[in-house]
């Protein structure tokens, strides 16, 4: 088997072995299918999640908020969903973002993305980020909310302390916008005022202060904590390729944890029903969709950094912070600072937060995978191509181009060793003749063939095995980027995250009805005009060598264009945009580097020889 392979015209073993590589990675990593759905729980069940640490025996400034208290996230049970949706709002309006949070616990609950719509048409809705409990006629979305609060310590009871369930009121009136802030205050009855002053700029980034002013005779101690509550998984597909769930940035160690994991937790996470960090200095917490985010970052350390799940019951996920307890004396008062990140996971606003917020080691919310190293500086590219081009699809094209005149050293040498091989084919074939059936005999003298003329048979695979990270890390940063988020390209291409719209089915818009869209079962087969070239570039591509003589060979060599085509025909246009292209540029380089060293590959006889090889096959049977 060894004496085939090797013996195999070497062109055509690359070319297999840059398909099957190729197959293993969409196999691997960008296999869609519908993710779990969990059950979502009646509207009128009570939704509780009262999860403890070990007791800690003094709570001291240091330990955890929660190292010997319990959070009361009930959103039903204490309060109906009536009274959540009938209860007191604040209007919030900014360039980016457009909702309300509501006096009810004060909780942000309510938040649209201006910039984004969930379709193209012009009457789409915005997308919308935050969701109530029990939604509202517009919203049909899972509950998706921020709340905050203070745990009681010492002894002090825990409803003289606001929680989520507490009403508050607005000091003074106005709606929060980037130039005037809210606050919003609670008076517990027993001497403590509690004040929530809430602040937002003009992209994505809220800033909460909470602060206690402590009227009474004696020393109080209280810790305040900050949580993202989402109910149940969200709809949307998921992805291997892609993080979605829990992430969290831990003193500079970054986690990401998927939700399957997340619901296991509650029997077998560390530490009780949830998974624990605790960051000495400085960190963030939060989930994270493919193109949004809600991310709790503390402005200063130390903090506990907590992902639990609630159960099947409740089917809750949360991503907590926990301040350190205070003590608070008579007659002073106590605050802490939390930055709040609600909206799209656009890079430079990542970036630019990082930088002089500071929130640490932000841009690595996005999702940059095992080869970081190589996508963190291709997507800096694209964003400076896309910002001199002014669009993806073209900055698509161009960094494509860019990637492969940097590997374009590996290419050649790749092409070169197949030029030098093709030349040895005469003399391979009347070594096969007189070796006939002794293969020892057929690799020793193979070996000498080699030998005689300098040729290593692995100079052709290798380049081709070192470029796979670096198209792999290609395909990730077009996959990932908010960029191509309804970006348009050219024609009927008007968003480049989205399958080609058109279809065959429909001769691409030329009959009267409209192609089935993602959910028929007819839409594997309704291919645009993209995917169609995507087959044809590749054909081309396969039709430089001869088909193998092997039938079994050939067989597979015939199919792959189409099964590719098949395969890519429903991933998101700027992916196959790039596909396209890049085998569009290494078809031409093929041809011209064999070309130059004598070899020009005969494309229109491999063509014709195809055809007839495919004739005879038919005849025969």
């Amino acid at each position: 088997r060894l004496v085939d392979f090797v013996y195999m015209d070497n062109q055509n073993k690359n070319l297999l072995l840059t398909l099957v590589l190729s197959a293993l990675v969409f196999a691997v990593w960008t296999f869609f299918f519908p993710p779990e759905q969990a059950p979502v729980p009646p509207q009128d069940q009570t939704v509780s999640d009262q999860v403890a640490a070990p007791a800690a025996p003094d709570l001291a400034p240091t330990a955890s908020a929660l190292d010997s208290q319990t959070v009361d996230t009930d959103m039903t049970a204490k309060t109906t969903q009536a009274s959540v949706q009938d209860a007191p709002r604040i209007k919030i309006d900014t360039p980016e973002v457009v909702g309300s949070l509501s006096l009810l616990g004060g909780r942000l609950d309510n938040l649209s993305l201006k910039k984004y719509k969930e379709t193209l048409d012009k009457d789409s809705p915005d997308v919308r980020l935050l969701s109530p409990v029990g939604g509202d006629v517009t919203d049909p979305k899972k509950p998706y909310y921020v709340v905050y609060g203070w745990l009681p310590a010492g002894g002090m009871p825990a409803n003289q302390v606001p929680g989520p369930n507490t009403v508050w009121s607005q000091v003074g009136t106005g709606e929060l916008t980037p130039s005037t802030p809210i606050t919003l205050q609670w008076d517990n009855g027993h001497g403590l005022t509690f004040q929530r002053e809430i602040s937002v700029d003009d992209k994505y980034l809220f800033t909460i202060k909470q602060s206690v002013q402590n009227a009474t005779s004696a020393p109080v101690k209280l810790a305040p904590y900050g949580i993202v509550a989402r109910h149940g998984i969200p709809d949307e597909r998921r992805v291997y390729v892609l993080h979605e769930g829990a992430v969290r940035m831990t003193d500079g160690k970054l986690e990401e944890i998927k939700y399957k994991k997340i619901t296991k937790l509650d029997q077998q996470g560390a530490e009780g029903q949830a998974e624990i960090l605790h960051a000495e200095k400085t960190g963030w917490t939060g989930f994270t969709d493919k193109y949004w985010q809600t991310i709790l970052a503390p402005v200063s350390g130390p903090f506990t950094s907590v992902v639990k799940y609630s159960g099947e019951k409740s089917d809750i996920y949360q991503a907590e912070t926990r301040l350190p307890v205070i003590e608070v004396a008579p007659g002073a008062s106590g605050t802490a600072q939390t930055h709040l990140f609600a909206g799209a996971k656009e890079w430079q606003t990542l970036r630019d937060y990082q930088d002089t917020v500071p929130i640490q080691n932000f841009v690595d919310s996005i999702d940059w995978g095992w080869f970081y190293f190589l996508t963190k500086p291709m997507f800096r590219l694209l964003h400076f191509l896309h910002s001199a081009i002014g669009n993806m699809g073209w900055a698509i094209i161009a960094l494509t181009f860019i990637i492969k005149l940097l590997v374009f050293p590996l290419a050649r040498k790749s092409y070169i060793s197949m030029a030098r091989m093709k030349e040895l084919q005469p003399e391979m074939e009347k070594m096969k003749e007189a070796a006939g059936g002794d293969r020892q005999k057929m690799q020793q003298g193979m070996m000498e063939l080699y030998k005689k003329h300098k040729v290593n048979p692995a100079a052709g695979c290798l380049p081709l095995l070192i470029q796979i990270p670096i198209f792999f890390s290609l395909y990730k940063v077009i996959y990932n980027t908010i960029e191509l988020y309804h970006a348009p390209w050219l024609g009927w291409i008007h968003d480049l995250s989205a399958p080609d719209p058109s279809s065959i089915l429909n001769l691409f818009g030329l009959l009267p009805f409209m192609a089935p869209d993602i959910t028929s079962p007819l839409h594997i087969i309704s291919l645009g005009i993209l995917p169609i070239l995507l087959g044809v570039s590749m054909w081309f591509q396969q039709k430089l060598n001869p088909a193998p003589t092997d039938a079994t060979q050939a067989m597979i060599f015939a199919w792959m264009p189409w099964v590719f085509m098949f395969m890519l025909g429903s991933f998101a246009s700027g992916l196959v945009l790039y596909w396209i292209t890049n085998n569009t540029i290494t078809f031409l380089q093929q041809y011209t580097i064999m070309s130059m060293h004598g070899k020009r590959p005969d494309l229109f006889g491999n063509i014709k020889s195809g055809f007839k090889r495919k004739k005879a096959a038919a005849e025969e049977k």
